[in-house]
This record gives C-alpha cells, sequence and structure tokens, in this order.
C-alpha cells in the first residue's frame, strides 16, 4: 500500500474506554517510522506523523488489530491525508450509537423484571413462589443480559487478557461473570455450595442491574460523540461545496478540494467565500459574526484580509488564496473543536488506572481467600472456600468505580440542559468548583444576536415620511443595519416606494432618487462628503454611540432630516446572570470579535469590568489561558 511522509488522520474502531486510547498510542507509537501518535476518543481518529515513506502501515493496523482496535485503512483515505471528520463517516458514529442503544433497551426490558423480583421475593416471607422456581426465573431473566447485549464485556475482557492488560471492562466482566456463574451453580445444583443445607443466595439482579447500568453510560457517552461528530460537520458546512475561479479571465466553476493557494476567486452577492486570502479587486460588506462574532457586518476593499465560511452581503469582489484546509481559520476553529471534544476527565483517568491494578489485586485476593479457608474451613472447606472465593469477586464488582463518573455526568448535564446550560465534557464539571473567572462572548451570549432599530430623531419631517423613504432605499441592500430598518418599517406597516435610481458609496453608504427626492442614507462621513451639517443632533449622537450603537445618517435634497440609531439588544436576563456571577465571588471577563467601543458600552451598562474585543476565534482560547495563568 503507497504512503508518503506527512501527516496523517485516521478513523480507529474498537476503543470502548479512556484506556483504550493510551493502549492505542502505546502500540503505534512502538512502530519505526511512526511519530507523534495521538487519539481522540471523541472523534474516534488516530492522528500520526509518517517519517519514513517505506513504512508498511498494514502491518502496523494488523499489529493494533490484535488487541481489538481496527484502522480504516484504504488507498482513498491514504491519499486524502488529514482526513479527519470529513472522511470520518458519521454512520460510524450512528451505528454504534444504535446498536449501543439497542442492547441498552434489551437489558433494561429483562433488568426491570428481575430488579422486581428479586427485591420482593426478599423483603416478603410470604412470596407465593418457591426460592427454587424463583430462581429459575431469574435464571431465564438474567441469561439474555449477559450473552446478547453484555457479551461485549466478556469479548474485550477476553482480547485483553491475551495480552494481560486489564481496565474497567476488565472488572464488569469479572464480576458479573462471577455472580452469574455462581448464581446458575446455586440454583441448578444448590448443594454444591450450600452450607449447612442452607439455600445458597444468588447475585442475578447485581449481574443484571450492573450490565444495564454501565450499557446506560456507554450510550449516554455514545451519544455525546455522535453530537460531537455533527457539531464538527456543522462547522464544515459554513464553506460551499464549489467556487467562482479566474482562469484566463474567465469564471470557471470548480469543488472546493481542487483550489490552489494563489488562485483568484470571485464572490459575488449572497455567496459563502470558499478560503481565506486577500481581495485584490472590487468592495463589499461581509457578515463575519459566525467566525469572529462582529455582529455587524465588516466592510472590505483592496487589500483586506476575507476568511472562508463568512459570507458576501451585497458587492462583488476578487480575492487571491492565501491559505486552505486546516491552517485556515475555520479549519482551525474545527480542529480546537475536536482537540476540546477529545479532552478526559481526569477522574476517568484515575479509574482507568486503578482498574490497571486493581483487576489482579482483586484477583489475588480472592484467590488467598479460597486457600485460607480450603486450610481452615474444616468439613465443609472446600463449598465455604468457593462461596468467600465468589463472595469476594462479586463484591469487588465495580458498581460505584464503573458508574461514579457517568451517573455524576448524566445527572449534572441533564439539570443543565433542562436549564439551558450545555457542558461540553466531563472534565468541565469535575473543575467547576475551582472556577474564578467566567469568559462571556458576546454576540448570542450576552447579546440576541439581531440588530435592531432602537431611536429614530427626525429634522423637520413626519417620522413616518422619514421611515418609508430610508426603508425604500434600504430594501435594495444586504446590509444587516439595512434589513433592521425595512424589518423595523414593515413592522410599523410603513409603505414604500420604487426606486428611481440607485449607487453604492463605497464606505460611506447609498445614494438613491425616491419620487424625485434626492436621499442620502449612510454613515456621517456621507453626510460631511457633501457639506451637509449634522450638528442639531450632536450629543445624542455621542450618547447613543458610547451606547454602542449603529448610527445612520438621512438627508433628503441637501438637507439632513434625521438619524437612526441600530444596536443588537442586550438579553434581558444578562444583568442578572452577571449579578449571580458576582454573588458568588466570580470574575466576569467579555471577550468578543466586536469593535471596542460597542465591547466597552455593553460592559459598562450590564456591569462587566474587564473585555477583550476585536479578538478571532482562533485567539480566544489563547485569551483564555492567559486568564488562566494569572489566576494561578
Amino acid at each position: 500500500m503507497n504512503i508518503i511522509s506527512g501527516k496523517y488522520n485516521l478513523p480507529v474502531t474498537g476503543m470502548t474506554c479512556a484506556s483504550c486510547v493510551a493502549r492505542v498510542e502505546k502500540v503505534l507509537t512502538k512502530v519505526d517510522g511512526l511519530e507523534n501518535v495521538k487519539v481522540n476518543y471523541a472523534t474516534e481518529n488516530v492522528s500520526f506523523d509518517v517519517v519514513d515513506s517505506s513504512i508498511d502501515i498494514q502491518k502496523a493496523a494488523e499489529k493494533l488489530k490484535k488487541y481489538g482496535y481496527e484502522i480504516e485503512l484504504n488507498q482513498n483515505t491514504l491519499n486524502n491525508k488529514m482526513v479527519g471528520v470529513e472522511n470520518n463517516d458519521s454512520e460510524l458514529f450512528s451505528n454504534e450509537y444504535n446498536e449501543l442503544k439497542k442492547d441498552f433497551k434489551l437489558a433494561l426490558f429483562f433488568t426491570i423484571p428481575i430488579f422486581l423480583i428479586s427485591m420482593f421475593s426478599n423483603m416478603y416471607s410470604e412470596w407465593p413462589v418457591s426460592s427454587d422456581y424463583t430462581h429459575k426465573i431469574l435464571l431465564i431473566l438474567t441469561t439474555p443480559v449477559l450473552f446478547i447485549p453484555g457479551k461485549r464485556f466478556f469479548k474485550i475482557f477476553w482480547t485483553n487478557l491475551k495480552h494481560f492488560s486489564f481496565e474497567m471492562n476488565s472488572l464488569v466482566a469479572i464480576g458479573t461473570g462471577s455472580a452469574f456463574t455462581f448464581s446458575t451453580i446455586a440454583t441448578l445444583f444448590p448443594k454444591l455450595v450450600s452450607i449447612n443445607s442452607l439455600i445458597p443466595h444468588v447475585y442475578f439482579d447485581t449481574a443484571a442491574v450492573i450490565i444495564t447500568l454501565i450499557l446506560m453510560g456507554k450510550v449516554l457517552e455514545s451519544r455525546a460523540k455522535k453530537k460531537t461528530n455533527t457539531t464538527i460537520k456543522k462547522l464544515m458546512e459554513l464553506k460551499p461545496k464549489e467556487a467562482t475561479v479566474i482562469v484566463d479571465g474567465k469564471e470557471i466553476q470548480i469543488p472546493l478540494d481542487q483550489l490552489l493557494v494563489s488562485q483568484s476567486v470571485i464572490v459575488k452577492p449572497g455567496e459563502k467565500i470558499p478560503a481565506d486570502g486577500i481581495i485584490t479587486s472590487g468592495y463589499s460588506t461581509i457578515d463575519e459574526s459566525m467566525i469572529t462574532g462582529e455582529s455587524m457586518p465588516i466592510e472590505k476593499r483592496k487589500k483586506s484580509k476575507v476568511i472562508g465560511g463568512t459570507i458576501n452581503k451585497n458587492g462583488t469582489f476578487i480575492f487571491e488564496i492565501t491559505v486552505l484546509g486546516d491552517n485556515s481559520v475555520l479549519g482551525q476553529i474545527i480542529k480546537m473543536v475536536e482537540e476540546a471534544q477529545g479532552s478526559k476527565a481526569p477522574i476517568q483517568k484515575l479509574a482507568d488506572k486503578i482498574a490497571s491494578i486493581f483487576v489482579p489485586t482483586v484477583i489475588g485476593i480472592a484467590t488467598l481467600t479460597f486457600i485460607s479457608w480450603m486450610i481452615l474451613g474444616g468439613d465443609n472447606s472446600f463449598i465455604i472456600a468457593l462461596v468467600s472465593f465468589v463472595a469476594v469477586l462479586i463484591i469487588a464488582c465495580p458498581c460505584a468505580l464503573g458508574l461514579a463518573t457517568p451517573t455524576a455526568i448524566m445527572v449534572g448535564t441533564g439539570l443543565g440542559a433542562s436549564k439551558g446550560i450545555l457542558i461540553k465534557n466531563g472534565e468541565s464539571l469535575e473543575v467547576a468548583h475551582k472556577v474564578t473567572t467566567i469568559v462571556l462572548d458576546k454576540t448570542g451570549t450576552i447579546t440576541e444576536g439581531n440588530p435592531r432599530v432602537t431611536n429614530i430623531l427626525t429634522n423637520k419631517i413626519n417620522e413616518n415620511e422619514l421611515l418609508s423613504l430610508v426603508s425604500s432605499v434600504e430594501k435594495r441592500s444586504q446590509h444587516p443595519i439595512a434589513e433592521a430598518i425595512v424589518n423595523y418599517s414593515q413592522s410599523m406597516n410603513i409603505e414604500t416606494y420604487q426606486i428611481e435610481s440607485f449607487e453604492n458609496i463605497d464606505g460611506f453608504g447609498v445614494f438613491a432618487i425616491v419620487n424625485g427626492r434626492m436621499i442620502l442614507v449612510g454613515n456621517k462621513k456621507l453626510l460631511n462628503k457633501y457639506s451637509i451639517p449634522v450638528d442639531k443632533f450632536e450629543k445624542e449622537y455621542e450618547l447613543f454611540t458610547r451606547e454602542g450603537k449603529s448610527i445612520v445618517f438621512v438627508a433628503i435634497d441637501g438637507e439632513f432630516k434625521g438619524l437612526l440609531a441600530i444596536e443588537d439588544p442586550i438579553k434581558t436576563t444578562t444583568a442578572e446572570a452577571i449579578g449571580v456571577f458576582k454573588n458568588l465571588n466570580l470574575k466576569v471577563v467579555m471577550l468578543t470579535g466586536d469593535n471596542e467601543k460597542t465591547a466597552s458600552a455593553i460592559a459598562q451598562r450590564i456591569g462587566i469590568d474587564k473585555i477583550f474585543a476585536n479578538v478571532l476565534p482562533n485567539e480566544k482560547a489563547t485569551k483564555v489561558v492567559e486568564l488562566q495563568k494569572k489566576t494561578k
């Protein structure tokens, strides 16, 4: 199989817990020619650097397969290096999740009656069915639980045993297997394990409940991984499927994966920008909110940088591609999401580390117990020794060790979700008590992410007439501020007119003729350009600016007629939430891609003391790390 030097990121299947990650990394690290081996458990990918092209990667995959893990290895995935999530078929996640859910439902179907029968037969001395018959019913109900949904634990245990390796699945298999085996012997051959003719106790409910609850934890974990995959897929969908490149003066549409650095690409109104680059000609405004958090569109002209995945609003321009793939802004964001989702809870690492020592220790103690009772047990030494041996294994079964983490995560994330709080992973929950600083994004978190008209000031003109003329002009624009004005006018049932003439003035606003009247709509610089004085509302303008609002000036027939203030409204619950944070002695920081003036105005209104403005997404993680270092 042909392979070239470079970085690879390939799907790997068969991992069932955090300790599997360490094992996969350990096996592949020992392969000569592979370096920087890293496994992402959340996305089920393994990445590594190939430094020797003569390496037989098929042999490395076969070596890994002996431990129960398989790399999705074919010429297609090898040709597309750093395939990551794009080639990690979401069906793999869906199939795993559906299989686990089906096993959990089957286990739950049998476990509920097993639990109820066991509980009531022990509680009531007048239980209508004999103990012998009750035990046989429990045996019949428990057998499917162990050998259908529970077989995965025993399969993994056997694979690990061949390599003298133990982890959480080993504990589950040994504990439930011991409980079921002893209970089966006690049911079918009670004399073999009875002491002084007493009917031995059975542990069918223990075996069934443990397997069902462990499966429940795995279903929740698999669902989280599936959602992670979906999240990354949505990020990838920000980019268009095709791009229009200019070749020999002609416009040609090509698939995104055929783009090359230094190619010239033309982007028209409403289209998504296919890659990072620099504008070589043209002018437009671009909605970068999904990347930067900036709620208002950004004006772009020659030599301005553009970001792949953002939306071109109302102009046409040509740009030269500077960066593609994983090195682009969006590529870096996707990479950061993958790495964040692949993190592990420290307590889970500890549990798996303990498991590797705990299992052989428990087996040793159980064996020592058996030998001790064989020596000291007297007439019934073998039976007493056997019962004691199994009792040690059953008592040591990792109910708490295996269930504490997934159950805590389930309860914590479930309660959080019911209150509108999404918790990223188990590690976030575990370290939450150490938090001293809360970092909030602005757009869509503090604010609603939907610009609206908040104020209208008029000068010698009726407000409705002003709105009618302005919205007639703004209907021709795709600018979010224009959309806010049009939406406001529509909500007020304002009538609009046909435009006789329309001209976009780059960096200033627009000029139009409506009903024979010359209309200017734009920023303060637009009216200054035409020598139209705007002193009348100077105080109000300064106030609106301090409040972080965007101001639209309007002139009709050469005379200043008013202004409109637009803002992204702060959520009604924001101030209260920040107050709660401060009552908990938490420092609140706003981190936003918005401009300094708007960010400062909003921070003052809601009581935030510190802000970081004009921050790109790939810089936000760095800012958080800086804050973490300062608070240590």
